[in-house]
């Protein structure tokens, strides 16, 4: 097929899924050019042979939408299997996790070392009028409401959000979850046995870990770049030398790293795992937040097999109280959804649907433009400040995406030494050692620069600083 009659399959199959519904906006000719990298002639003829189909149609001045027609049946749900057991772990970084979490709450911390992004970034009083709506619309609720694999809207309305940033996806594959957190905890019990090992990128983030140590397996934690993400050919030798079971990874603005792994990379990444059937679980939530022109590809994109389980939420990109996810688990969507079942039983349909009618109703897009544009800045202010207040030898990351950096301490100053002094002083850090199952990491830490900078932060950062020079002149 050529590159407009492939584009038309595409955008037919979405409507045809109920993707894009009868009398439906479609995205623009210029929009669909920059998401699928394809030239604008290539997108009107596209547009033209679906036009000629009666399957959209051309209105003057506002553009093209889908045709009105009979209504389609949905997709046949997929088949259910059995669950696999769960035994206790042997990677502990839970209690180092959860401290560090705890320490965050406490009153008037300046918290650099939180995981989550100011919420005053989030339009939460738009969201809570649509739920307040929503629930006067539904008087009675039941949990039949709420089963899985979700709310019929919000899995459309995610399905589209995929098909406007270049990736067409079946709405039957998509699974809403508590979070990305339960996604990545059900994809890896979908896909590996207690005992098992997984590969992970070092450092990794420690939700990767706190789900390999709940379902007693194992990590091994394989050598990744700062700016390039996990080595090919190291996780090749990993998988030479042992048995994998599943691969985790971030390859969008990794936390903590921060980095955008190349096209390239993610092709041969995906290519080296298909080759040994080896599923490989995508955590994409910070997806939303490049810095970038356009938005970057996932894994997903080069998955030909079914062997890609990308995880998402809305909870680093638009409201973090929600904890509103899901997961596109290819072959494993039947083992998900039964696990998803089994597990948590459902996820709530309020949120559901009330982040479902702002993402149809509100300007989703200029929301995100305005995050993108603040952490932006404020990734470049907060390096700048940590290179200038702290010692010399410090070295920063260079995010391109997300709201943390990743700091290396000179003289190898112990992270968890700075972590209780600081807290000591009202601030928090993210220590190094969370990031990694063997401990490793303990001169590093991490730091959330998606507060507003402000002369509470800056003083913060500078009192790190002293910090830094006096523990490194304690080890001298």
């Amino acid at each position: 097929m050529k590159l407009y009659e492939t584009l038309a399959a595409e955008i037919e199959s979405q409507i045809a899924n109920g993707v894009l519904l009868d009398g439906e906006k479609i995205p623009s000719v210029r929009q669909t050019s920059q998401h699928h990298n394809l030239s604008i002639t290539t997108v009107l003829r596209a547009y033209v042979l679906l036009e000629s189909r009666g399957v959209i149609e051309s209105r003057p001045q506002s553009g093209y939408f889908v045709r009105p027609r009979a209504q389609r049946s949905s997709p046949p749900a997929p088949a259910r299997a059995a669950a696999p057991l769960v035994l206790s772990s042997e990677v502990d970084v839970s209690r180092l996790v959860l401290k560090t979490l705890r320490s965050i709450s406490k009153d008037g911390a300046v918290p650099l070392g939180s995981p989550y992004a100011d919420p005053s970034r989030y339009p939460w009083k738009r969201l809570s009028q649509y739920a307040s709506t929503i629930a006067r619309r539904h008087q009675e609720w039941s949990v039949m409401n709420d089963l899985p694999p979700g709310d019929p809207q919000l899995i459309r309305q995610i399905a589209r959000r995929h098909l406007e940033n270049g990736l067409a996806v079946d709405p039957g594959e998509i699974i809403v979850t508590v979070g990305a957190t339960e996604a990545i905890n059900l994809c890896l019990q979908a896909v590996a046995r207690p005992g098992d090992t997984i590969a992970v990128e070092s450092p990794t983030y420690y939700a990767m870990l706190h789900a390999i140590e709940r379902l007693g397996m194992r990590a091994v934690e394989v050598r990744t770049d700062p700016t390039e993400g996990i080595d090919v050919n190291a996780l090749a030798a990993v998988i030479a030398d042992q048995k994998i079971a599943a691969c985790m990874v971030m390859p969008n603005f990794q936390n903590p790293l921060g980095f955008q792994m190349s096209d390239e990379r993610k092709r041969a990444l995906v290519e080296l795992l298909a080759g040994h059937d080896i599923p490989v679980i995508e955590n994409d939530v910070y997806h939303e937040l490049y810095y970038g022109d356009s938005h970057p590809t996932s894994l997903k994109t080069y998955d030909t097999r079914g062997l890609v389980l990308h995880c998402a939420s809305f909870s680093k990109s638009l409201t973090a109280a929600y904890r509103i996810g899901w997961c596109l688990p290819g072959r494993y969507t039947a083992d998900v959804e039964k696990l998803k079942f089994l597990n948590t039983l459902a996820t709530s349909a309020l949120p559901q649907m009330a982040i479902a009618e702002y993402l149809q109703n509100d300007g989703y897009d200029a929301h995100l433009r305005k995050m993108r544009k603040a952490f932006a800045q404020q990734a470049r202010i907060m390096a700048a400040a940590v290179l200038r207040f702290f010692p010399d030898g410090t070295r920063v990351s260079e995010p391109k995406g997300g709201y943390v950096l990743w700091v290396e301490l000179p003289g190898r100053v112990n992270a968890m030494a700075l972590y209780a002094r600081a807290l000591e002083e009202g601030i928090t850090v993210g220590p190094g050692n969370m990031f990694s199952a063997r401990g490793s990491f303990d001169h590093f830490i991490r730091l959330n620069y998606s507060h507003a900078w402000n002369a509470q932060i800056e003083g913060a950062v500078k009192r790190l600083g002293r910090l830094v020079a006096e523990l490194a002149a304690a080890e001298n």
